[in-house]
């Protein structure tokens, strides 16, 4: 056997052992899961637990990471927001946030005035899509002040989802985290 060959039959078994391994790490979500998101999205009453904020990484923040703003663990591009008070929930057309935000402001806010992200209402030009097992919440919203928020919700079986609003006053950001039924009235 020559070397070119070994080469060969060396990389080949590279190539197969990573897609072997690739399609065997993968989660496919299970009848069971797609029917509880189902059902959470045709009620619409769920909260969210959000675990972590992802920033648009800037210059700016890079600068902050690089000067040791921020905790030990996290970074420009993935914020823990284990301790930080955060609130997501949608009831019915109903949606209320109070959301802590990391980024680059570009406009308002001026003095005393909180820098999060809050807004509570109805979810303008609300539509939903689902796309294979997923669903996607796409809305407007009012917040605080003259400031107006586009925001896409992703719901993953397995109770996970994603949070992305944009706003022409902040970069954009999102956030992590798992989703439960709303119980509360």
């Amino acid at each position: 056997m020559n070397i070119r060959s070994l080469f060969s039959l060396v990389l080949t078994l590279l190539v197969s052992s990573s897609v072997l391994i690739s399609c065997g790490t993968s989660k496919i979500a299970s009848d069971e899961e797609i029917k509880q998101l189902d059902q959470l999205v045709e009620e619409r009453q769920f909260e969210f637990d959000l675990q972590f904020a992802r920033p648009l990484v800037t210059n700016s923040l890079n600068q902050l990471d690089n000067a040791g703003f921020f905790m030990p663990g996290d970074n420009a591009s993935r914020i823990n927001l284990s301790g930080f008070s955060t609130r997501f929930e949608f009831k019915g057309d109903s949606v209320v946030a109070n959301l802590p935000y990391f980024g680059e402001r570009q406009m308002g806010g001026g003095f005393n005035s909180d820098t999060g992200i809050n807004f509570e209402g109805i979810a303008k030009d609300l539509n939903l899509v689902k796309k294979e097992s997923q669903y996607q919440l796409k809305f407007n919203i009012k917040g605080e002040g003259v400031e107006t928020y586009r925001v896409t919700v992703t719901l993953f079986p397995g109770f996970s989802g994603t949070i992305n609003i944009n706003s022409a006053q902040r970069f954009p950001i999102r956030y992590d985290g798992n989703i439960s039924m709303n119980t509360e009235d």
